[in-house]
C-alpha cells in the first residue's frame, strides 16, 4: 500500500481482491473466459467495460499496456512517454511526416489527455446524417448520453482563472474580434499542475483509470494486462477465440506464452489504428474494401511566440480556453477549418517538436519561460478532397498509417499558422516562430504575413502531429459505407462490436473524448439489453471532491 496522503485507488481496490492479471507474469499457455471480452481500456472500453458489468454480465477486458497508479505519475516526461504511450510517444505515419499521440496503458488516452471536453458539433452530426445514413445520431438523439458520460465522469466548466499560455489567447483573439469560449473538463478536485499528460498523480482526472475501470473490477470483471490481442479466430460467422500474446514487464517484447480468450461476445476498443490492424491481421470480412480506409486525424499545427513577460506554458490547466471561429467561415464540406487552442509546453515535448538545430535550438530552448504556444486542429474529413488515411500491416503484422498530406490540407495549415501569427502578435508577442524547417523568429506581424505566405508547404518541413485518431471502421447501416452498423455491430460477424473512436465516418471538429464516452455508452447499454433481455442499468458519478 501506498504512504501517500493521496489515496491510491488502485492499490487499494487490487488488495480488496480485484481480478487482476499481468501477463508477464505467466509462465505457461492459458485459455480464459468469460460472457465479454473488451480489447482496449480506454474512453470506448472503459465506459463499456463498467456497463456490461452493471447489467450482470462477467467482463474481462485485454489491455497490451500496464496498470500505473497516481503512485507511478512523478511529473516527469522522461518517465511518463515510454511507460505510458504508444511507441514511446513516438508513433508516426509511415511517410514520418507527422506525429502521432496515443495512450498506451489502462485507461489508454484518457490516462494521458489534457481532459478537453467538447460534444460532438451539430455540423459532423448532421453530415453523419446525410452522408452515411446515421439517422439517430441527431443532436437530440445524442443528449441524454453526453449528460450521461457529463454525470459520470464529473465533465464541468472550470472555475479557475486561466493560466497565462491560455489567456494569451484569449486576449489576442479579443483583441482582433475574433470569439473565444472556456473549455469543459473532466476532473474532480483538480490541484490545476499542468501534468495532465504525463498522468495525474492527485486521481483528480475523470479518465477511466480511476472511474469506469475501477468500478468494473469492483462488480468482479477482470482485467488482463501486458496482454497484446493478436488475432480473432473465426467459425463461420462467429468469433471463436481471441488469440493473445503475453508481453514482458516493459510491454515490449513478446514472452512466448499464448493466451486464448473465449467468449460469448468481443467488443473491439483498441482505437483507431490498433482496432482496424487487429480485425486486419484476423481477416475479417470486408466484402467492400473499408477496413483501415477513411481513417482521420485531425492534422494539427503549432505557432511558438515569445513574450516580454513569463508565461510559463507548463504550469496550471493545459487547456482552458478556445476558439471554434475558424470552424464557421466557411461551409464544412468547403475549405478546411480549424480549431483553434493552448497546449501545454514542457520542455522535452517543446524540445522535440520545435525545429532548428545546434545554437538556434539551444536559444529558443533558453527562451522556455516565456514561450507561448497555439495549436490548430485541421478538420478532415468533410470535402472530396480529404479522404483521409489508410491503416495496414507491415511485415511483422504491426500497423501502419498511410496519410497523405494533400495541396487541400496544406490551403489550411498555411492559413492556420497565419491566424496563429495574427493572434500571438495582437497578444503582445516580441516574436512569432510558425513551426517550420524554413521559418524564423519573426518580430512583427508584417513580416511573419510575408513569410509564411511564401514558406513551402510540404512534408516534413511544416512539423504536422495529432493526438486525435478516428474512423477506419466506420459506422453505416449501409455496409458499403461502413463495416459497421449504426449499432455498433460489425457485419458479417454476428458476435463482434467495435466501441471506440475508430467508428467514426469522418473527423469530428473537436477532442474526440466526450464524444466517444457517449458513444460507447449508447452502444454498451444496446448491447447489455440485446445480452441481458433487461434495460441496461445507469452508471453513476463518485461525489465530488471537497
Amino acid at each position: 500500500m501506498s504512504t501517500s496522503p493521496i489515496p491510491d485507488p488502485i492499490a487499494i481496490g487490487v488488495a480488496s481482491g480485484w481480478h487482476v492479471t499481468d501477463a508477464s507474469s505467466m509462465t505457461e499457455d492459458r485459455t480464459l473466459e468469460a460472457d465479454v471480452v473488451v480489447i482496449g481500456s480506454g474512453a470506448g472500453g472503459g465506459v463499456t467495460a463498467e456497463i456490461l458489468a452493471l447489467a450482470g454480465l462477467k467482463v474481462l477486458i485485454v489491455e497490451e499496456g500496464g496498470l500505473k497508479s497516481s503512485r507511478d505519475f512523478k511529473m516527469r516526461e522522461a518517465d511518463a512517454y515510454p511507460a505510458l504511450y504508444q511507441e514511446s510517444a513516438a508513433r508516426k505515419t509511415r511517410d514520418k511526416a507527422i506525429n502521432i499521440l496515443q495512450g498506451r496503458t489502462v485507461g489508454g488516452s484518457t490516462t494521458v489527455n489534457w481532459t478537453s471536453s467538447f460534444r460532438t458539433p451539430p455540423g459532423t452530426l448532421e453530415y453523419w446524417r446525410k452522408h452515411f445514413g446515421l439517422v439517430g445520431y441527431s443532436v437530440d438523439a445524442m443528449a441524454p448520453w453526453f449528460a450521461m458520460m457529463e454525470r459520470r465522469l464529473h465533465v464541468s466548466d472550470w472555475a479557475a482563472p486561466p493560466n497565462e499560455n491560455n489567456d494569451l489567447l484569449r486576449r489576442g483573439a479579443t483583441a482582433l474580434g475574433i470569439p473565444t469560449a472556456a473549455i469543459r473538463r473532466n476532473v474532480n478536485g483538480c490541484w490545476n499542475l499542468g501534468y495532465c499528460g504525463m498522468g495525474c498523480p492527485t486521481n483528480a482526472k475523470q479518465s477511466m483509470l480511476v472511474t469506469t475501470i475501477p468500478a468494473a473490477l469492483a462488480l468482479g470483471a477482470g482485467l488482463l494486462v501486458h496482454a497484446r490481442a493478436q488475432r480473432f479466430l473465426f467459425k463461420g460467422e462467429r468469433i471463436d477465440s481471441l488469440q493473445v500474446t503475453a508481453l514482458d514487464g516493459a510491454g515490449q517484447a513478446p514472452t512466448g506464452v499464448r493466451i486464448t480468450v473465449r467468449a460469448k461476445h468481443f467488443v473491439l476498443a483498441g482505437g483507431a489504428i490498433n482496432s482496424p490492424a487487429l480485425l486486419l491481421r484476423s481477416q475479417a470480412p470486408d466484402p467492400h474494401g473499408l477496413l483501415g480506409r477513411r481513417t482521420f486525424l485531425h492534422p494539427t499545427v503549432i505557432s511558438a511566440g515569445l513574450f516580454p513577460q513569463r508565461v510559463d506554458a507548463y504550469a496550471g490547466a493545459p487547456q482552458t480556453i478556445y476558439s471554434d471561429h475558424f470552424l464557421h467561415t466557411a461551409p464544412i464540406d468547403g475549405p478546411i477549418g480549424y480549431k483553434l487552442e493552448a497546449p501545454p509546453l514542457h520542455p522535452l515535448l517543446m524540445a522535440t517538436t520545435m525545429g532548428g538545430f545546434g545554437d538556434e535550438h539551444a536559444r529558443t530552448m533558453r527562451e522556455f519561460p516565456h514561450a507561448h504556444g497555439l495549436l490548430a486542429l485541421l478538420r478532415d474529413g468533410f470535402h472530396h478532397d480529404s479522404a483521409g488515411g489508410s491503416v495496414s500491416l507491415d511485415g511483422f503484422g504491426a500497423p501502419v498509417l498511410d496519410y497523405p498530406l494533400t495541396p487541400f490540407i496544406w490551403d489550411g495549415v498555411r492559413r492556420a499558422l497565419l491566424t496563429m501569427a495574427e493572434i500571438q502578435f495582437a497578444a503582445g508577442a516580441r516574436s512569432v516562430y510558425p513551426v517550420h524547417e524554413l521559418a524564423s523568429h519573426y518580430t512583427s506581424w508584417a513580416q511573419a504575413k510575408q513569410a509564411i505566405g511564401d514558406l513551402p508547404m510540404q512534408a516534413l518541413l511544416a512539423r504536422v502531429v495529432s493526438a486525435h485518431v478516428m474512423g477506419g471502421c466506420a459506422m453505416s447501416d449501409d455496409a458499403r459505407l461502413g463495416v459497421t452498423g449504426a449499432d455498433g455491430r460489425y457485419h458479417g460477424v454476428r458476435n463482434l462490436s467495435v466501441h471506440d473512436g475508430s467508428l467514426f465516418p469522418t473527423s469530428i471538429g473537436a477532442n474526440p473524448q466526450l464524444t466517444i464516452y457517449a458513444l460507447a455508452a449508447r452502444l454498451a447499454s444496446g448491447l447489455a439489453q440485446q445480452l441481458t433481455g433487461k434495460p441496461a442499468p445507469v452508471p453513476m458519478p463518485a461525489p465530488a471532491a471537497a
